[in-house]
């Protein structure tokens, strides 16, 4: 399994009281496995994706990535696990304004220490992979919402990880854009084998999806599949 949260609790101090933002929440995520967890604000969504990267180490639970056991890393461990096999895409872009399309992932491999003629060259098929084919020299500010969103999951994909963690792709675009990123992001998943986990208020796009679960106060609740879950959520059951 890429991706296994197991009872995990995350708790916060609030005051002379202490507010429980994860409440023994497991999760699991495969190879290919498209899952999306969708809530209220400050329902928790956020905190599980920040316990996923292993930016947040929670007060009980296990969280495993790739195989692997976070729990005992060092924090240059932790860092080392988050380069080589999480990606991370976050709600706004945040592409660097002096920086073309290509560059923004590249920086990412250098970053990484790789060969810059082999970052160049997946550069160039990711960009083509999401959309962006003769656009590798465009800035951002050249490049419209939808596309700079599809170079932020470009980047997310540059250092070849096994799992995608994905925080409101489509809260800054229209339906229909948001719909396009969605599918990209399924077929990303699927042609890739990733296991993608993505956070998001649309519920409109999670017939997309191959798992949904709903966040409510901290406690997770999967449905049998992403379809299954649209209607559950058309219908009311879902607030």
């Amino acid at each position: 399994m890429s991706l296994a949260l197991t009872d995990v609790v995350l708790t916060y101090p609030d005051g002379d009281r202490t507010l429980t933002a994860l409440d023994h929440v497991s999760l699991t995520a495969g190879p290919g496995e498209f899952t999306a967890v969708v809530g209220p604000s400050g329902s928790g969504k956020s905190s599980l994706l920040a316990v996923a990267a292993t930016l947040i180490t929670p007060a009980s639970g296990t969280v495993e990535i790739a195989g692997r056991d976070v729990g005992g890393l060092s924090s240059a461990q932790r860092a080392r696990l988050r380069r080589d096999h999480i990606g991370i895409v976050f709600q706004q872009p945040n592409l660097l304004p002096s920086l073309t399309a290509l560059d923004q992932l590249t920086v990412m491999a250098h970053m990484a220490g790789r060969s810059p003629r082999h970052a160049a060259d997946r550069a160039r098929r990711l960009l083509d992979e999401v959309g962006l084919a003769g656009k590798e020299h465009k800035r951002p500010h050249q490049l419209s919402g939808g596309e700079r969103q599809r170079v932020n999951i470009a980047r997310a994909l540059m250092n070849t990880p096994e799992v995608l963690l994905v925080d409101e792709p489509t809260s800054a675009l229209d339906h229909d854009r948001g719909g396009q990123i969605v599918r990209l992001l399924a077929d990303l998943t699927h042609t890739q084998q990733l296991a993608t986990v993505m956070v998001t208020h649309d519920l409109a796009q999670l017939a997309a999806v191959d798992h949904a679960h709903t966040m409510i106060d901290g406690h997770l609740t999967e449905y049998a599949d992403g379809k299954s879950a649209l209607g559950e959520v058309l219908s009311g059951g879902v607030a």
